[in-house]
């Protein structure tokens, strides 16, 4: 078998900006506060991860106009409470918007910790860890 066995199913998931400039300085701070950094880049994208790119953003392809979809987003591990609180803080500060404030999601588990926001595209990114509430 050529890929090793992981605990996750995805490879890497990818979303489209329209100012890619913008969305790159918005990401490398966010994810900073998750210790994710920028691993690999080049003109028009960036892939992010702690080891490897396992998150990119881009300019589409094709392109054309990037848009959001509707039900969809990315959820990144955290490492703590206060890796949520500073994800989700630094989101806003940096011209995100609040899509659900930091605390624990009972409707999913009672241990589940998370906060959403909405990227500068408008794309839903999330972080959560399971924690003992």
């Amino acid at each position: 078998m050529a890929n090793s066995l992981s605990e996750s199913v995805i490879s890497h998931v990818s979303l489209g900006t329209n100012d890619y400039p913008k969305a790159k300085a918005f990401y490398d701070a966010v994810l900073a506060t998750l210790q994710v950094r920028c691993v690999m880049d080049f003109e028009g994208g960036a892939g992010y991860g702690r080891k490897f790119p396992e998150f990119w953003i881009q300019a589409p392809h094709d392109g054309g106009k990037a848009s959001v979809g509707n039900g969809v987003h990315i959820s990144f591990l955290a490492n703590s409470i206060e890796e949520v609180k500073a994800f989700h803080a630094t989101a806003i500060k940096l011209g995100g918007k609040d899509d659900g404030a930091p605390g624990y999601r009972k409707e999913y588990s009672d241990d589940y910790y998370a906060a959403f926001v909405r990227d500068l595209d408008g794309n839903k990114i999330e972080a959560m860890l399971m924690v003992k509430a």
